[in-house]
Parts: C-alpha cells; structure tokens; sequence
C-alpha cells in the first residue's frame, strides 16, 4: 500500500485482503493547530480544507468512508445496512468483503482494528475511556459473527500511559466490570491517577476471548509533531483510522 510518508499501516498478521490505515497530522493542507491533515468536520476548521483532506485520502481507498457521527457510546454501525446517504450515529463500524470503507476519528481516543481470520468481516472501533468502559470493543467483537479466538485486532494511536491524567471516577467504572482493573492505574497525585488505555483495552479483549492483540506504544500528547491531541489542544484537528476488505 503506497501512503504519504508517516501514516501508519498495522502491523498485524490480518489476511491480505484486509486493508487498513491510520492518518497522522502529515499530508494535507490544513493550517495552525489543524495542520495538516485534519479529518474532523467538526473540530473547528475550515470546512473546505476539510473537504479537500478527506478527498486526498480517498485516493488511497477504493471508495470514500462512511463517516459517522461519534458520541463515545457502543453502537456499532453495520455499513452494508446504511442507506446511501445515511450518516450512522456509531462509534464502531463493520465491513464485510468487498463492501464499504469504515472509518473513526480520534485525537487521543484509541482506534481499535478488528479483523477475521478468514478475511470475511473487519471492524473499527473508538476506543475511549467512557466506550471501552461501556464496552464498545464488546460490541464490535460480536459485530464480526466470528469466535473470538478468530478474530486479530491492533490497537492504534492514543494517549499514553504518561499523559492520561484522570479521576476517580474513571478508575471506578472500569473496576465495575473487572475488579483488577486497577492495575491499569498509577497513583499520581490527590484524587488523580493516571491511566493506561492500552493495558485497559488488552485485558477487556483477553477476557472477551481475543488471544491475539497487536499495536499500543503510541502517545497522541506527547508525539506533538506527528498526531493531533485533544488533551494537548482542545482546538485540534482528528486523525482518522480506516479499514475495509478488497473482493
């Protein structure tokens, strides 16, 4: 797959017929705290340069995404099921062979690719603290109609373990469905922890039955140069992970 120099093609034993990819900020034409290749139509930026960016990455695509509407809930969109022109209110979004392109935008948020052994149904899921807690990548597994130990994912660019300062509140939701859930959890400060979204989406795949889990070692805060942080500024631009299967 030829892309721009700096996006990022998964490392991950996915059948060939799985294609997938997740921009950086590098390629488009975007400018200040959006430069370059700012995906988000609605993160503040000028909506034709926004226009022009998702154009240049449908050179790299048989098609263009299906975009959706993100609300950090687990709805997954079954895209052969979507009207032409329907906009899915999702946050997850499955493909089927031959079918459409799905797409999540994030900028600390962790995109979550899911694949079939068989090559016969792949996903993408935006894994952040409130989806993963609520149980979005869950909800993307069974999506696939796969046994879990059928399925490969690879965890994309989010905030890392260094830059996630969060409340108690956040330990405590993931601890509702997994008491050692803590472990994924530093002490920082008074009333602050610091937490790994990595470590948090692994144990939820290994206890949902996923053996195979690739990708993590990214930080969207601190790589300034090379992704977009919501955390880092809020007027940010979203990368976007997209994922679909040649015929």
């Amino acid at each position: 797959m030829s892309l721009p120099a700096g996006w990022i093609v998964p490392d991950w034993p996915a059948p060939s017929r799985v294609r997938a990819f997740v921009t950086t900020r590098e390629g488009g034409v975007s400018e200040g705290n959006y430069a370059s290749m700012n995906l988000g139509a609605s993160s503040g930026d000028d909506s034709g340069k926004v226009a022009r960016n998702r154009l240049i990455v449908r050179g790299h695509m048989p098609r263009m995404a299906r975009w959706m509407k993100q609300v950090h809930g687990t709805t997954v969109a079954e895209l052969s099921a979507l009207g032409e022109q329907e906009v899915a209110v999702a946050d997850a979004a499955v493909t089927q062979a031959g079918g459409e392109v799905a797409v999540v935008l994030t900028a600390d948020c962790m995109p979550v690719f899911f694949a079939d052994r068989a090559g016969k149904r792949a996903a993408v899921a935006h894994a952040g603290w409130r989806g993963l807690a609520a149980g979005v990548l869950e909800s993307t597994l069974r999506s696939l109609q796969a046994a879990p130990s059928e399925v490969i994912a690879w965890m994309g660019p989010a905030i890392g373990p260094e830059a996630f300062e969060v409340g108690p509140e956040v330990k405590q939701a993931f601890e509702k469905a997994d008491r050692d859930a803590g472990e994924a959890f530093r002490a920082h400060k008074p009333a602050k922890f610091m937490a790994d979204l990595y470590a948090l989406a692994r144990r939820r795949l290994a206890q949902a039955g996923v053996t195979e889990v690739h990708g993590g070692g990214f930080c969207t805060y601190h790589e300034t140069e090379r992704f977009f942080s919501y955390r880092r500024v809020q007027q940010s631009g979203r990368m976007g992970a997209f994922i679909w299967i040649e015929p």
